[in-house]
């Protein structure tokens, strides 16, 4: 399997994810769509979780090979570095002036329909906290 069929929608099992501060909301909804190509991966997600709210979006288009690339759409980050581990997995890092705001390994599942991520991210106010994500793709 090479990582083009890895592209698609993925949506958020709120059921099987988790924070580390236990404040997961229980009716998260938050949408991946991944355009993987050889060596690029075009990201774009929506979250809508809080409905008195926009939807929030963030969007990047990086190459595989750990090089820093910008994004849009939050105030947290201004780029991205993203790196292929291995043909399932890939190690994503989120910034904000070189500081590491987030941290991702994800691994998708070897069928395909399934995609963990794992992390570390820190908020606004500096504090960390780990997450355990899980997204099933939508056909």
């Amino acid at each position: 399997m090479d990582n083009t069929s890895l592209s698609g929608c993925w949506i958020i099992d709120a059921a099987h994810s988790s924070w580390s501060d236990g404040r997961f909301p229980p009716d998260m909804s938050l949408r991946l769509y991944l355009e993987f190509t050889q060596d690029r991966l075009r990201y774009h997600s929506e979250n809508d979780t809080d409905r008195t709210q926009a939807v929030r979006t963030l969007d990047y288009d990086t190459i595989l090979d750990g090089s820093t690339s910008g994004l849009a759409g939050s105030p947290r980050f201004d780029t991205v570095r993203a790196r292929q581990i291995s043909t399932l997995e890939f190690e994503i890092l989120e910034l904000l002036d070189d500081d590491v705001i987030v941290a991702a390994y994800w691994r998708f599942s070897e069928d395909g329909r399934t995609l963990w991520r794992w992390g570390v991210g820190k908020s606004p106010l500096g504090r960390s906290r780990t997450y355990a994500e899980l997204f099933v793709r939508k056909d």
